[in-house]
């Protein structure tokens, strides 16, 4: 009990709309600051006469004392504090529809709750309201002055308010119908909560019934005072809807209904676990659009906010609808927005009593004859005791289908996040001030067919981080700022994150038999990934036709026709690896496939290029390796058909037909082709191979001319020298004598040498032969 009470108090604050503080919070809107907390206006039409003023319902009192609001702590001062030329309430500020909320007020000192407060007594007698035409937030005077905040800070805190107003609304209603008893069963009915973010009109589940509201519910509330119906027949909506857990709201066609929006207010319908159903026919659409009672017109402005529609969680269905000018600086407020939450919704609470009855007749039952427990979602329980049940439920993911509409002029055309199963099949989505069709994070198996996407100022189909199998099919992205088709496969982390996101990639995602023209940046991108197909499709314009990069893998690119591309018609660089580009035709483009640090199969495509010196058929770059060329056939007029001459690899280049090419390229850009480091050293090798062989043969030549020459035998011979001669003699022996005295003529032949034995190893020799 004592953790309920306070939240009991703070709904108890927020419904009845007590508190000084709350009312005091001085709201910023666009940088202005308001004064006091504006009494909402009734939702007259401007061009009614002064008698249906007269019969319309007047307005119960504000229940908060706004005659003694304090001032806003802001010096400057809003034109939103300004009393209305014709206002019978002069000090009080008015407010026009949209005025609901209290835009980017500064939440209470108590963290943006209502404190209690004591009432004023009421006035006896209440003054007719100001007509719709004269309750303005900002003159024209104002407006050109720019005292309306246009900086990102002033619309990225709208957007954190309204996450604020939503959450502090679920919590408030939670807390009451936790409550039980008759009170929580007396708020199962449309009421109004008011808080420091402005007024909030809330459907709540109804007893035990599933019937939805309608118009005519929000029409019933405080007789009239936020929805009004138009002298031409259409409403003008002036409060924040909010569709709750187990509640639907569902709107039919005919009807034209006006959001209202205007700088320091604008009116939304949110949906948080409930359903949103609006579906019009062909002939009688539903047509829904923001509204500015200033002029009479749409709300073009959105740095100050702008109405828009949400559904966060639940199931959201729209065909046959006309949806213009919602919406303001993110996704989840950016127009339409199709939103997952982390706070599930009870779909078992919401039962009838009839239901429950039944339900707990089967655990009952099976308690006895089963062992193990029910089996709710991915959680198994096991039962404790007869009659209990225990509900652990997953994450509520959004589901629901737009078909057969037509939305103009969103900030984003149409934003999804953690959908299942959602389909967008046969709309038109027309000047986007963001993106077309953004398919954001956790969107699963989600059908995109026959949809365009003309003029949006940034991508026209975007499949963001963490989407897998969605097909776009038969779609047409036209004249968008930058890209027709993006499709994004990165993980959502790179390494250990505060998050703790996943480092995996993501895949799965196509487009095919789809149309890219004449759009700023690229017809398709595709930022890694795997398992990404683009095929059979078409793509014309555009600075390059098809690029993948990011690391991407087995990306497939087959049966596409590209046309008209300033650069390159197919290009995969930055590490993309195992693509696989067949089958594509490519005409009148400078290069019709480009590879660079990067590898793929490039089999049977037909490329038709330009007639510039400069053009290509096929280029590769970089690292290329394990990339294969073949059975392609490249005709046109330029420098090479296919060039390998930047690669760092050799290419497996076989089997491509060039016999129309048309070779334009000057000697020395010829010759450049093959003056690589590599080409070099082998030519050198080859030419010392060959001047060592030259000269060898030379030099056996000379040779054999020297061996084959004919000449006198004798002629090299030498005459022989006459030397005297020498006698040998034993040593110690004197020379021998002649007969005729003195010693023997040295012409004479030497004697035979005396060979005398060894001496014995005792005595060894001491003397020789001697001559």
């Amino acid at each position: 009990m004592r953790r309920s009470l306070p939240a009991l108090l703070t709904a108890a604050a927020l419904t009845l709309g007590m508190g000084g503080a709350a009312a005091a919070a001085a709201p910023v809107r666009g940088g202005l600051a308001a004064a006091a907390e504006p009494t909402p206006v009734d939702l007259v039409d401007p061009a009614a006469p002064p008698s249906d003023r007269e019969n319309s319902p007047t307005p119960s009192p504000d229940p908060t004392p706004t005659e003694t609001s304090r001032p806003s702590p802001t010096p400057k001062r809003s034109p939103s504090s300004r009393p209305t030329r014709s206002s019978a309430r002069s000090p009080e500020a008015t407010r026009t529809p949209g005025a609901g909320t209290a835009g980017t007020a500064r939440p209470a000192p108590s963290g943006g709750q209502s404190l209690p407060t004591p009432t004023r007594e009421e006035p006896k007698e209440e003054e007719e309201p100001p007509p719709l035409e004269k309750a303005v937030m900002a003159d024209d005077e104002t407006l050109k002055a720019g005292l309306i905040s246009a900086d990102a800070e002033a619309q990225a805190r709208l957007v954190d308010v309204e996450d604020q107003r939503i959450i502090q609304t679920r919590a408030a209603l939670t807390a009451l119908l936790q409550a039980g008893g008759i009170a929580a069963a007396q708020r199962k009915r449309p009421q109004v909560f008011v808080s420091a973010y402005g007024r909030t009109l809330v459907l709540p589940a109804r007893n035990d019934t599933t019937a939805p509201y309608t118009l005519r519910d929000i029409a019933a509330v405080e007789k009239g005072r936020y929805l009004r119906r138009m002298k031409d027949g259409s409403y003008l909506l002036g409060v924040q809807v909010f569709v709750a857990d187990g509640a639907s709201l569902q709107l039919r066609g005919p009807l034209t209904l006006r959001m209202g929006s205007l700088p320091g207010s604008f009116s939304s319908i949110i949906s948080f676990g409930g359903d949103i159903d609006i579906k019009g026919t062909a002939a009688k659409p539903v047509r829904i659009t923001s509204w500015d009672v200033r002029t009479r017109k749409p709300d073009l402005t959105t740095t100050d906010g702008r109405a828009y529609i949400r559904a966060v969680g639940g199931k959201f269905e729209m065909s046959y609808a006309e949806v213009s000018d919602l919406g303001f600086w993110s996704g989840r407020t950016g127009g339409i927005a199709l939103t997952g939450t982390e706070r599930p919704a009870s779909v078992y609470r919401h039962r009838t009593k009839t239901q429950r009855h039944q339900d707990k007749a089967e655990r009952l039952s099976k308690a006895g004859s089963q062992r193990g427990g029910s089996s709710f979602g991915d959680v198994e329980t096991i039962p404790i005791g007869p009659g209990t049940a225990t509900h652990v439920l997953a994450d509520d993911l959004v589901s629901g289908s737009i078909r057969h509409s037509v939305i103009t002029g969103n900030a984003y055309g149409l934003f999804v996040s953690g959908s299942n199963q959602t389909q967008i099949v046969d709309d038109e989505i027309r000047d986007s001030l963001a993106h077309g069709v953004f398919l954001h994070r956790f969107v699963n198996s989600a059908t995109v067919q026959s949809t365009k996407v003309i003029g949006s100022g940034g991508d026209g189909f975007v499949l963001s981080r963490a989407t897998e199998k969605v097909q776009i099919t038969d779609c047409l992205a036209e004249r968008n700022g930058r890209n027709g088709f993006t499709l994004n496969g990165q993980a959502l982390a790179q390494g250990p994150s505060a998050s703790g996101e996943s480092l995996a990639v993501y895949g799965d995602n196509s487009v095919n038999d789809s149309v890219a023209r004449d759009n700023g940046r690229y017809g398709v991108e595709v930022l890694g990934g795997s398992r990404l197909s683009v095929y059979t499709s078409e793509i014309t314009g555009g600075d390059m036709g098809i690029v993948v990069r990011e690391g991407a893998s087995e990306v497939q690119i087959s049966g596409n026709r590209l046309s008209g591309q300033a650069r390159q018609g197919i290009a995969l660089r930055d590490g993309a690896t195992a693509g696989h580009v067949a089958g594509n035709t490519i005409t009148d483009t400078l290069t019709g496939i480009y590879l660079r640090d990067s590898n793929a199969k490039v089999v049977g495509n037909k490329i038709t290029t330009l007639v510039k010196p400069r053009a290509h058929g096929i280029t590769m770059v970089g690292d290329v390796g394990a990339t294969e060329i073949t059975r392609n056939t490249v005709i046109g007029s330029g420098t090479s058909a296919i060039s390998v001459s930047r690669s760092a690899h050799r290419v497996n280049e076989h089997d491509n037909v060039e016999d129309a090419w048309h070779d334009t390229s000057t000697f020395w850009v010829k010759a450049k082709r093959y003056v690589k480091p590599m080409n070099l050293i082998w030519a050198a090798v080859i030419l010392l191979v060959i001047v060592s062989a030259l000269r060898s043969r030379q030099a056996g030549a000379d040779r054999r001319r020297r061996r084959t020459a004919i000449g006198d035998p004798y002629a090299r011979q030498r005459v022989l020298e006459e030397r005297p001669v020498l006698a040998l003699r034993p040593a110690g022996t004197a020379p021998a004598r002649s007969a005729y005295g003195g010693d023997r003529p040295r012409h004479r032949e030497p004697s035979l040498p005396i060979h005398h034995p060894a001496p014995a190893p005792a005595a060894p020799a001491t003397g020789g032969l001697t001559s």
